[in-house]
């Protein structure tokens, strides 16, 4: 696992460290507004922790980002993009793609679009048992579509539960609590579609 985690976990810690100095936040601050421990969020600017996707999500959320788009910019998909630097659009092989995986679950996301492109889009591998909730600030400002390709995916949208099979597809509403589990013995295979939201 570690030959996919560790070169993020330097971007991660200076994307998280910027997004927090932009905002002119203390850790303090950060950590009122995400309800991460002020020790964490320290240690994951530092590069010595490697942030759970949960983790993850409550950051993003204090930030008004998406997961997607706090990892995007982590990958330096942005910065390359406004300075021009991104290759031209075209064929992407398979290991050219940027991964990241939760050291608590598992759960690996590769970036399938590029920075170019006017949506986010992303494969997601979760493991057999494992279980991702975000809090509904996560979605805030953002359209998305689930999709699943491969297996079963138990999708918890505020209050309401959806079971989705290989071919099922969920559009989502307006932003609520979310949790993505894998309740079954192999894994589920799933692609989010996410745009940025016009409305303000």
């Amino acid at each position: 696992m570690s030959n996919i985690v560790d070169p993020l976990v330097g971007q991660i810690a200076a994307r998280v460290r910027t997004e927090r100095e932009r905002r002119g936040w203390t850790l303090a601050q950060l950590a009122d507004a995400s309800g991460v421990s002020q020790a964490m969020i320290s240690r994951i600017e530092r590069g010595e922790s490697s942030p759970t996707a949960v983790v993850l999500g409550k950051l993003s959320a204090a930030f008004q980002l998406s997961v997607a788009s706090l990892l995007a910019l982590a990958e330096g998909r942005h910065t390359e993009a406004a300075a021009g630097a991104d290759p031209a659009p075209g064929v992407r092989r398979h290991g050219e793609a940027a991964r990241w995986r939760d050291p608590d679950t598992g759960y690996l996301r590769r970036q399938i679009s590029g920075p170019r492109f006017p949506a986010e889009i992303a494969e997601i591998r979760l493991p057999a048992g494992a279980t991702v909730p975000y809090p509904a600030a996560a979605f805030a400002f953002v359209r998305q579509v689930v999709w699943v390709l491969d297996g079963r995916l138990t999708f918890q949208d505020g209050d309401t539960v959806h079971e989705l099979d290989a071919g099922d597809t969920i559009e989502l509403g307006e932003p609520a609590p979310r949790v993505f589990t894998n309740g079954t013995d192999s894994e589920c295979r799933y692609v989010v579609v996410l745009a940025r939201d016009a409305r303000p």
